[in-house]
């Protein structure tokens, strides 16, 4: 299944496989949101799988969109796939 982003009552949803391939599209998407939002909630919790790499790029995304005083949230704990490789890159702290 291809990656797609979806906006559902305020929150981006992420459908499909998010890699190394595809996580580019994600991140651009999400610049361009930023500069015209104050904030962004972004959902995980239908990722069907997510690499490591992807991981590292969602993580440096919330450092970046924090670092211009914008807030950013990512939820995912209830996926366990997702769950499983952000603890395993040691960055289960910024799932909700």
């Amino acid at each position: 299944m291809a990656l797609k982003i979806n906006y559902n009552s305020g929150v981006y949803e992420i459908k499909g496989l998010l890699n190394s391939q595809n996580s580019v599209y994600l991140e651009n998407h999400l610049n361009a949101l930023i500069a015209r939002e104050t904030g962004i909630v972004l959902s995980l919790e239908k990722i069907t799988a997510i690499d490591s790499y992807a991981v590292k790029r969602v993580v440096l995304l919330q450092e970046q969109i924090v670092k211009s005083d914008k807030s950013f949230f990512v939820i995912g704990k209830n996926n366990k796939g997702v769950n499983d490789q952000f603890e395993a890159s040691n960055y289960n702290n910024i799932l909700l």
